[in-house]
């Protein structure tokens, strides 16, 4: 099963997205910081990111807090005007 042809209700756009956005979605295009929260009843994320990531980046993603919701709002709003220029 590939996990990038998967997609999900996201609490932070409250839309629908593909797994294969949430694993770029973060910052430095990193995955976003819920994305364990997220996928884990879907299928074996946990797994996922330990077999692509280093021990060191899994567990900065695991460790991963929300960013404060002014940074969200600005984070987005730039990702945003980055997808509408392509």
């Amino acid at each position: 099963m590939d996990p990038d042809t998967l997609a999900m209700r996201c609490p932070r756009l409250g839309c629908a997205v593909p797994f294969s956005y949430c694993r770029i979605c973060g910052e430095g295009e990193r995955p976003c910081f819920k994305v364990l929260d997220c996928w884990w009843e879907r299928f074996n994320v946990t797994g996922y990111f330990k077999q692509r990531l280093s021990h060191a980046a899994f567990e900065r993603l695991a460790a991963a807090l929300p960013p404060g919701k002014v940074a969200s709002l600005v984070e987005m709003i730039r990702q945003a005007q980055q997808r509408l220029k392509q």
